[in-house]
């Protein structure tokens, strides 16, 4: 019997870490969930220690009464997650923003594949994760959707020239919306996605298409194409996750029903196929129509200072994702209105002064000078 692979989960208590512990379960004779990393979720936590027993834990602040007794009961050892991804075979790092950096990178370094679900990570320094991937033989599976589809399309298409990459946008909760609209939006509505089950963040991000404009940056660095090769199109089913486009003008297509459960599983199992996860079948029959269609960059500006923060390079995208979580926090808290996150992340990169080949200390501080700008800028609409 082979033996179980040993599996950490960064960002446990989040969307996806709860769907990657879904995964994990119904396959107990596959992995073992040897570490659990979380934020201030630590009642959660605290149930998932109990159930999982895992060698190490991870968590922000003083441990709550639940959390402590579930440490101590299961002999668990607090830990950082840079050791908990050196610890496993795989670590999923599902963690938003830049606390997934690090982590990352050891795991890369030390020969590891990562299970990689933090935008952030390869948005602000992908030039960085390459070279670890490259020097230490480690490699990313990459557990968002739309790059999962883009990866299964490559399989077995070493040598044959990408044309294009074509990552598919649902369009978020307000795609038919126009400005005047968008700008009385709530922080409520805007968690309100049509399509997927996610965390606020990237839920907001959606809503805004940043989502998109860091996915193109992501492509990017996965699989190592020009700025100019990726492009977003509108498909408001999310059945079709992405579409590769080669040299002779073939186009491959990945679909599937819109369920996160299933890249998580590709992302820890790779190169296996496990059995799906109990969920619907794709019934096309049923769908009957798949609509496409081009983003409006007018009314969702986000997706273009994305796009252009990736074509400058260097720390530019770093600061644009800092400024984007920042303004999403405001947004979220009521100080600021839908309409002002592209406004201060535009007001934060304008100012930004890019460092055109960064190194990993360069990248952070341009991340906590981005932010604390976007803290700074004062915008006119109010939530």
């Amino acid at each position: 019997m082979t033996a179980r692979k040993k599996v950490a989960i960064l960002g446990s208590t989040g969307s996806i870490g709860r769907q990657a512990l879904d995964v994990v379960r119904q396959f107990p004779d596959r992995w073992e969930v040897v570490a659990l990393a979380a934020g201030r979720s630590h009642d959660l936590l605290a149930s998932q220690v109990m159930e999982l027993e895992p060698a190490f834990v991870s968590w922000e602040g003083a441990a709550s009464a639940a959390l402590a007794e579930a440490v101590e009961r299961t002999g668990s050892r607090r830990t950082d997650p840079v050791e908990m991804a050196l610890a496993c075979d795989i670590p999923l790092v599902g963690t938003a923003g830049a606390a997934g950096l690090m982590p990352t990178l050891a795991a890369l370094k030390a020969g590891k594949p990562v299970a990689i679900a933090n935008k952030e990570v390869l948005v602000m320094a992908g030039h960085i994760i390459r070279r670890a991937m490259q020097s230490g033989g480690g490699a990313l599976h990459p557990v968002d959707s739309e790059h999962s589809a883009i990866w299964q399309c490559l399989w077995g298409e070493e040598g044959h020239g990408i044309r294009r990459i074509l990552l598919t946008a649902s369009g978020g909760a307000f795609r038919d919306f126009d400005r005047s609209m968008l700008a009385g939006v709530t922080a409520e509505q805007a968690l309100n996605h049509p399509t997927w089950n996610m965390g606020p963040k990237i839920t907001v991000d959606s809503a805004t298409l940043m989502n998109k404009g860091m996915e193109t940056i992501e492509a990017m660095w996965l699989f190592d194409v020009p700025m100019e090769k990726v492009e977003v199109v509108l498909h408001r089913e999310s059945i079709v996750h992405s579409l590769v486009e080669f040299s002779d003008g073939s186009v491959k297509a990945q679909l599937g029903v819109p369920d996160m459960r299933l890249p998580i599983q590709l992302a820890l199992a790779y190169p296996d196929r496990m059995p799906a996860p109990p969920m619907p079948t794709l019934d096309l029959g049923a769908i009957g129509t798949l609509h496409f269609g081009r983003p409006d960059t007018d009314r969702f500006p986000c997706l273009k200072l994305a796009m252009e923060a990736g074509q400058r390079g260097g720390t530019f995208p770093a600061a644009m994702a800092a400024a984007d979580e920042i303004a999403v926090e405001r947004f979220l808290a009521g100080e600021v209105g839908f309409l002002d996150i592209p406004a201060i992340i535009e007001s934060v990169l304008e100012k930004h002064e890019g460092v055109a080949d960064p190194d990993l200390e360069t990248v952070i501080e341009a991340d906590r000078i981005a932010r604390e700008a976007a803290r700074r800028v004062h915008v006119g609409v109010t939530a």
